[in-house]
């Protein structure tokens, strides 16, 4: 990972390849199948018979089916994957590998008839190809409607759908500023790790940090591009054991400390974090919840919503404003936990729509019964199967939102809404994103086209400019109950006095906001930036914004 980059995989894989693209396109279509011709003055020249094709033809508007290119490589993998499972792979071509894109995108994309279809034989590699394998029609607010268009090889998307561990410190880190004068902060450590080890009762690094130099490089003013590495080798290790030296400026202090870290192997733990606190109205739980991976999400909610029933909670806050998405079904767990079983009995999580080919039928998997219950008992993820799930039941949730609140994170949102819970929002307006595929893996190379949109009990779904509060002046975004609040970095998440827990309990309490809008204490993220935290491998990030449609076999 660069530090001078901060692009969603998703915008790597589509929008900076446009210009490759567009150059691929150019050189690779019409021309001769043979040397140019010569002629002589009165001699005409002679007649050539192109050599025959060597692959599939491509005819405008007509689609062979998928099955009919699929494993069809241009380079042939043997053995296994991290899973177990054997590679399927043939000899073939890039261009067969291209034509199975194009035939997989007419048959599952959700947009397909928004496609351009381009011959397969005019683009020489597979990623430029599939970066036009789409649509880029605009949402009423002018961002791009499907804006989740990407891929990655299969070997990082296993590693990580798996939470292979991987060399780190336990630290998320956002930047502010990529350019001179830098800004990079901590956002949030995981428990338990280097990152969040406490020296004299104090963690190594605490939320809203700055960090300064690395290794003795200023970090701020760096002007090498081999310093650039430098400082990128230090924050993103590749291996575990190694050793590197921080200065840091924590909120509020008036002097740098320096912190010396070693990195170690590290799966992140999905409930980062989990307490319980006194109100004079009664007991509100808290739940940190970053990820829905199918690695412990399953087992650690199940536990907290356990531990916040024998609490006797009156309510909870869901703190979602680093949770990018995964597993729909453990998400569909989520609900049932705060809703309860009078709720949700018979009722629909989410329901999926595809194209208007499908016919209503999965064009993925072939099922026609695409609706997404709330389950009340554990699925085999990381919880036994059949294993009761608790619930609080509740009629009124409190959920914490940024631009990184996503996808499976928006489900949870769009899904209580949809059996009348009431949801109430503090924070930043959601990302917009009520899309989701399966990931598909063609050739070593995972692909991710929007194949459905998810809609609620009410059948709703369009909310592609996300969730705001009521009181936000965003002009795009579907309203809730709530408070606008801006991500607050001068205090730990959990704490009771930050900006958008502490607006959370006030609401709960008075049912009021805090007046202005809270941006005391906060930090605003550069515009320029994409998408907020840097993660060491970007393409690692798939998880974090996926609708991820896997049941345990």
């Amino acid at each position: 990972m660069r530090l001078i980059s901060l692009k969603r995989p998703r915008t790597f894989n589509g929008r900076l390849l446009v210009a490759l693209i567009a150059a691929l396109a150019v050189s690779g279509c019409g021309g001769s199948s043979g040397p140019p011709s010569r002629s002589t003055a009165g001699n005409p020249p002679p007649t050539t018979t192109p050599p025959p094709s060597s692959g599939p033809t491509w005819t405008a508007g007509v689609f062979q089916p998928a099955s009919t290119f699929k494993d069809r490589c241009q380079v042939v993998r043997t053995g296994v994957d991290i899973e177990g499972n054997p590679f399927t792979d043939q000899a073939g071509s890039t261009l067969e590998e291209n034509f199975w894109l194009r035939s997989w995108t007419n048959e599952t994309y959700l947009w397909n008839t928004e496609v351009v279809d381009r011959d397969p034989a005019a683009f020489s590699s597979r990623l430029a190809y599939f970066a036009q394998l789409r649509t880029f029609a605009l949402t009423p607010s002018g961002k791009e409607k499907d804006d989740f268009h990407f891929s990655q090889p299969t070997t990082e998307f296993l590693e990580r759908r798996n939470s292979t561990p991987r060399a780190g410190y336990g630290a998320q880190i956002v930047a502010f500023s990529t350019t001179v004068p830098r800004d990079f902060r901590i956002q949030y450590t995981e428990p338990n790790s280097p990152a969040s080890e406490e020296i004299m009762g104090l963690a190594n690094f605490v939320r809203g940090a700055r960090i300064l130099e690395v290794d003795g490089i200023d970090v701020v003013n760096a002007p090498s591009q081999a310093q650039v590495d430098l400082i990128n080798d230090a924050l993103f290790p590749l291996n575990a054991g190694e050793q590197h030296t921080f200065v840091v400026l924590d909120p509020g202090a008036a002097m740098p400390r320096t912190v010396i870290l070693n990195s170690v192997n590290i799966a992140p733990k999905p409930v980062n974090r989990i307490r319980v606190i006194d109100t004079p109205t009664g007991k509100v739980g808290y739940i940190l919840l970053t990820t829905f991976s199918p690695f412990a999400t399953e087992l650690d909610l199940a536990n907290a919503f356990a531990s916040l029933a024998a609490e006797g909670v009156s309510d909870v806050v869901l703190d979602l404003r680093y949770n990018g998405g995964g597993l729909v079904a453990v998400a569909a767990q989520l609900g049932y936990m705060v809703a309860g079983p009078a709720r949700t009995s018979g009722r629909t999580f989410e329901d999926l729509r595809f194209n208007a080919a499908a016919g209503g039928r999965n064009p993925v998997t072939g099922e026609t019964d695409n609706a997404i219950p709330f389950y009340s008992t554990g699925l085999g993820f990381s919880l036994i199967n059949g294993a009761p799930l608790s619930a609080l039941n509740l009629g009124r949730v409190y959920i914490l939102t940024t631009a990184e609140t996503c996808s499976a994170s928006e489900a949870v949102i769009n899904g209580l809404r949809g059996i009348d819970v009431e949801v109430v929002l503090i924070g930043e307006t959601t990302c917009g994103k009520p899309f989701g595929f399966y990931p598909t893996d063609n050739c070593g190379e995972t692909y991710f086209t929007i194949q459905f949109q998810g809609v609620n009990e009410k059948g709703f779904g369009d909310y592609t400019d996300g969730f705001i509060a009521n009181n936000s002046n965003a002009a795009f975004g579907v309203r809730a109950p709530g408070c606008a609040v801006t991500d607050d970095y001068s205090r730990e998440l959990g704490d009771e006095n930050e900006a958008m827990l502490a607006a959370a309990l006030q609401y709960r309490s008075t049912g009021s906001c805090p007046v202005p809008p809270v941006t005391i204490g906060t930090l605003s993220v550069d515009a320029s930036l994409a998408s907020g935290p840097i993660d060491p491998a970007p393409n690692q990030n798939v998880m974090r914004t996926n609708r991820d449609m896997r049941l345990p076999d």
